[in-house]
C-alpha cells in the first residue's frame, strides 16, 4: 500500500485538516500521478459540509487534479511515466451498459466510483479525492493534460469546464446563434469562454452589475443585470441556448421566456430546492428545459484538446492547502475570480 498525506474533512462541521491514509500499489492497467495542482469545486464545498445529506467521512475531497505520471502498471499502453494526467468526477465505472459502452460513463447504469465521496468498484472501499499528493487510477479513466496547457489553469477544465462544454457540444452551439449565460461564476465564466470560441454571441445574465467588465474580458457581447426587469423585456424570443449556471435559488422561467422557438434552456447548476417551471414557459414556441452533467472519458479529452489548441485554461487563484477553508468561505461568498486551486506541494512541504 503507498501511504499518502491530503487534507480531509472529518466531520460536516469541521474544516479539512491533515489526514493520512493508504492508496493501493498499482496494478497493471494502473497510473501512479503525483498530484501538482487540484482545483476546489462549489461541490467539495457541499460534500464537506454534508449539504447534500450523502457524505461519509472521513472525506477526502476533489475532483479537478492535474499532476505527473510517476510510475505506470504493466498492461499500461496510454501514458508513460513523467507525462502530465488529469483525473475528473470519477475514476471508474461498470464498463458494460449501454451508457458505459458508448463513452457516457458520467450517466453509467451500474456503479459509477466518484473520485471521492465514493466507493470503488466493490462498492465497499472508500475513495479519496485530489486534496492529496497522489493518487492510482486505471488508465482508461485517466486523461491525457496537452502539452502548452497551464497545469493549474487547466485543473478546473476536469469539472467546471466539461460540465460547460458539454451541453454546448451536445445541443450544437455554433457560429453565429445566440447563447446566454447565467451567473458568471466557476462554471459561468468557463460557458463563456467555450461558448464565445464556438463562435456564438454571447451574453452574460448576473445580478452583479460590477461584473460586466470581468465578462466582456471573457469574450461576452452582451451583460444583462437581471434585477432590472426592464433590461429582459426586449430580449424575449431571442435566444437558440441559455446555459443555465446558478445554484442558488432563482426563477428559471424568466430565461425560459427568452428563448426562441425550439429553443433550449440548460441547467448545470444544483439548487437546493426543487426547480418551479410554468407550463406556458415551455409549451410556448416550443421549449426545451434540459439537465446536463459532466462529460464521458472520451469527451473530456475532447474538450482538453479542444482547449489547448485554442489556449482555453480556467481563470484561477492558487492556494497553499492551508487556507482551504478559507478559499471555502470565499467561494460560497463568490469572492473568487474565478476558481481556486490548490497547490498540492504546499501539502508536501506541510508534512
Amino acid at each position: 500500500m503507498l501511504k499518502t498525506n491530503g487534507y480531509a474533512a472529518m466531520s460536516a462541521t469541521t474544516p479539512p485538516e491533515p489526514f493520512a491514509f493508504e492508496r493501493r500499489e498499482p496494478g497493471e492497467h494502473d497510473v501512479l500521478i503525483e498530484i501538482l495542482f487540484c482545483g476546489v469545486c462549489h461541490s467539495d464545498i457541499h460534500q464537506a459540509r454534508g449539504e447534500w445529506n450523502n457524505s461519509t467521512f472521513p472525506m477526502v475531497p476533489g475532483h479537478e487534479i492535474v499532476g505527473r505520471v510517476a510510475r505506470v502498471g504493466a498492461a499500461v499502453t496510454k501514458f508513460r511515466e513523467g507525462d502530465m494526467a488529469g483525473v475528473g468526477c470519477f475514476v471508474d465505472s461498470c464498463r458494460v451498459c449501454d451508457n458505459c459502452r458508448e463513452g457516457l460513463e458520467q450517466y453509467c447504469e451500474g456503479h459509477t466510483a466518484a473520485t471521492y465521496n465514493g466507493t470503488e468498484m466493490d462498492e465497499k472501499t472508500p475513495t479519496y479525492g485530489g486534496y492529496s499528493t497522489q493518487i492510482v487510477v486505471d488508465e482508461n479513466y485517466t486523461l491525457r493534460i496537452p502539452a502548452g496547457l497551464d497545469p493549474a489553469g487547466a485543473a478546473p477544465l476536469l469539472c467546471a469546464g466539461i460540465t460547460t462544454y458539454s451541453p454546448l457540444r451536445h445541443f450544437n452551439v455554433r457560429e453565429g446563434q445566440r447563447v446566454g449565460v447565467v451567473g458568471l461564476g466557476g462554471l459561468g465564466h468557463m460557458g463563456v469562454k467555450l461558448a464565445a470560441s464556438m463562435g456564438a454571441d454571447v451574453t452574460v445574465f448576473s445580478t452583479s452589475p460590477s461584473k460586466e467588465g470581468d465578462a466582456r474580458q471573457l469574450g461576452a457581447h452582451h451583460f444583462v443585470v437581471t434585477r432590472e426587469p426592464e433590461s429582459l423585456a426586449p430580449l424575449a424570443n431571442k435566444f437558440d441556448l441559455i446555459l443555465d449556471t446558478v445554484s442558488a435559488p432563482h426563477d428559471v422561467n424568466l430565461y425560459l421566456n427568452l428563448l426562441r422557438r425550439d429553443g433550449v434552456m440548460v441547467l448545470v447548476g444544483v439548487p437546493e430546492k426543487p426547480v418551479e417551471v410554468q407550463a406556458f414557459s415551455v409549451i410556448s414556441n416550443r421549449r426545451r428545459f434540459a439537465g446536463s452533467s459532466i462529460g464521458g472519458i472520451r469527451e473530456t479529452q475532447e474538450m482538453l484538446d479542444y482547449c489547448a489548441e485554442r489556449r482555453i485554461t480556467s481563470d484561477v487563484e492558487v492556494i497553499p492547502i492551508q487556507r482551504i477553508e478559507e478559499a471555502y468561505e470565499r467561494t460560497v461568498k463568490a469572492d473568487v475570480r474565478y476558481r481556486f486551486v490548490i497547490d498540492i506541494d504546499s501539502l508536501r512541504r506541510g508534512q
